[in-house]
């Protein structure tokens, strides 16, 4: 019989290749610091070439002994460039162990009658579509290696639906259909599957949501002590570490005064800043 340490030490990522969608900002970001901070090999992908470029120079300055960090400007709505990505990436970076489908957005707050079906489009393809062809094409190379794990970015969105988020939730609840049925699929292959929902987390979510309206976005998280970033990050990073043996299923996260998706308590800062 393994020994209680043997058996519950963490799962050691270091050199270990980590590919996350959508890296150029909040959660994305925030995840890459903390595979970083692991020692792990880093493939960030995101439109923001420069952002890319930015982030990659401050985790090598962080962390001199890091492996190579790869950025690849990167559309996810190209789904041509998603099915060749595997083959795309230098050797040293091919083998996927850890794909974190993270790029995501919500645009407006539009009633089912008034929704515009530009932003319909945008927000199927990048919450969902991409989600699905990131895992077509990297999870037959983790089934063919015996190892990998596949983390889908959700929201509480994909658990309640709620007025103004009509497509938003439908791209959500796909994402958690999709994910489910992904782990149902892969039961029998050493590949884990996990998703990650999180409730209210102050990023760039709600200023792309209003239309780079600002103050509107402030508005949403008035009064109350939202997630950041890290603290989404931190789940995914302890889900990616947990023994091989153990697949954390869903991880639905609430700021403290935050109960539902539309039930919040506004008592201030009361919790103090994280």
């Amino acid at each position: 019989m393994a020994s209680r340490t043997t058996l519950y030490a963490p799962l050691d990522i270091a050199g270990k290749v980590v590919l996350i969608t959508g890296a150029t900002a909040g959660i994305g970001e925030a995840t890459a610091w903390r595979f970083a901070e692991a020692g792990s090999k880093l493939i960030l992908l995101g439109r923001r070439a420069e952002r890319l470029d930015q982030l990659k120079q401050a985790l090598v300055e962080a962390y001199p002994g890091l492996p190579e960090v790869l950025t690849v400007p990167f559309d996810v709505q190209d789904l041509a460039r998603v099915a060749t990505l595997p083959e795309d990436l230098p050797a040293s970076h091919r083998d996927v162990d850890v794909l974190v489908n993270n790029a995501g957005l919500a645009l407006g707050t539009a009633s089912v009658d008034e929704t515009d079906m530009a932003n319909v489009v945008q927000m199927l393809n990048t919450n969902v579509t991409a989600v699905i062809g990131f895992v077509r094409a990297f999870v037959p190379g983790m089934k063919a290696r015996g190892r990998g794990h596949l983390i889908n970015i959700g929201s509480i969105a994909g658990h309640e639906a709620y007025a103004g988020g009509s497509v938003y939730c439908a791209t959500k609840h796909a994402v958690d259909a999709f994910t489910t049925a992904a782990r149902h699929d892969l039961v029998g292959t050493p590949v884990r599957v996990t998703q990650i929902s999180p409730g209210m987390v102050n990023t760039e979510f709600s200023t792309v949501r209003y239309g780079g309206d600002s103050a509107a976005a402030g508005k949403v998280y008035a009064d109350m002590v939202p997630l950041v970033a890290a603290d989404v990050a931190d789940n995914i990073i302890y889900a990616a570490t947990r023994p091989a043996h153990v697949a954390i299923a869903d991880m639905i996260v609430w700021p403290t005064n935050q109960a539902g998706a539309k039930n919040v308590a506004r008592v201030g800062a009361s919790l103090g800043a994280p």
